[in-house]
């Protein structure tokens, strides 16, 4: 019932800039935590950023913090991540989630990003 449409992929240059947005729908969004992840193959899924429910202030992984910034539109229903000075391992799917309890746990279907030379 909760459908998440991922977009803004695509190829860059490694140091290049990469806009991803999330469009959720059926779900009353204020009341979700929405999070990015992301997977490379033969890896595991890996925790991104997340803005938690009732809040604006974002939460990052070390691996992405000081490079990548996660905004949240409430009345769009929609999340970003905009990812600057990109390096080739950020290359990955990533999976935008609407997360209330285990039961109410949505995963979108994912947006290809590759840094490359």
């Amino acid at each position: 019932q909760v459908q998440l449409v991922e977009s803004g992929g695509g190829s860059v240059q490694p140091g290049g800039s990469l806009r991803l947005s999330c469009v959720a729908s059926r779900l009353t969004f204020r009341t979700y935590d929405m999070s990015w992840w992301r997977q490379a193959p033969g890896k595991e899924r890996e925790f991104v950023a997340e803005i938690a429910r009732g809040s604006t202030a974002a939460a990052y992984s070390d691996s992405v913090r000081e490079r990548f910034i996660m905004t949240r539109d409430n009345d769009q229903n929609t999340v970003y991540l905009q990812m600057s000075s990109l390096k080739p391992e950020d290359t990955a799917v990533y999976y935008c989630r609407a997360f209330l309890t285990a039961q109410y746990n949505t995963w979108g279907r994912g947006t290809q990003v590759t840094v490359s030379s």
